[in-house]
């Protein structure tokens, strides 16, 4: 296994919490309500999962040409390998947007504003349900592993109008995410 994969986990946290895994300074000039969206999508790490990752030149790190288009369509995976009996709860790609586990296989959304594959269509109300019950527009199918919603919900209403003021004013990215796989239609290892 290549050296830089083995410290995967390491660099990923000290991105993570340095800000670098969310650096788009070539965005776009934000004010207001749209500027503290910014901020709280950088410091809350939603970068770390719904931009897809790549190998930089000093390791692992989000693509910001792809930022926040969640899992490439065209990246298929193959079935997940099975985790060994013990305290291991899940798995993730290398691109750390296709996550599994005992739910079976998540792949992270895209949340970039474009209308057919991101939330471009969504209102401020469907973006607060979603967080604050954990299901899609608030009552269609469950949040999936990694989504932290349960600590997201927590957040004021005037934050998740920011985070999503900031998400409408994101570059759309075509990607039509696929569905989550449950356990049972998961395809097995050979």
């Amino acid at each position: 296994m290549n050296a830089i994969w083995k410290r995967a986990p390491a660099v990923l946290a000290v991105l993570s919490l340095s800000g670098a895994a969310a650096s788009a300074a070539d965005g776009p000039k934000l004010k207001g309500k749209a500027k503290r969206g910014e901020y709280l999508v950088r410091s809350m790490g939603c970068n770390d999962c719904h931009t897809p990752w790549k190998m930089g030149q000093n390791g692992p790190e989000p693509d910001m040409t792809r930022m926040l288009s969640g899992h490439p369509s065209a990246m298929v995976m193959p079935p997940p390998p099975k985790l060994p009996e013990g305290p291991w709860l899940t798995i993730a790609a290398a691109t750390m947007t296709a996550w599994a586990g005992p739910w079976g296989v998540s792949f992270t959304a895209n949340i970039t504003p474009d209308p057919e594959t991101g939330i471009g269509k969504w209102t401020e109300r469907n973006f607060i349900d979603t967080i604050r019950n954990g299901k899609v527009m608030g009552k269609g199918r469950a949040l999936l592993p990694p989504m932290p919603w349960p600590m997201y919900r927590n957040l004021t209403d005037d934050d998740l109008k920011a985070i999503f003021a900031y998400l409408k004013a994101v570059p759309p990215l075509k990607n039509k995410v696929p569905e989550p796989i449950a356990p049972d239609e998961a395809p097995k290892p050979h």
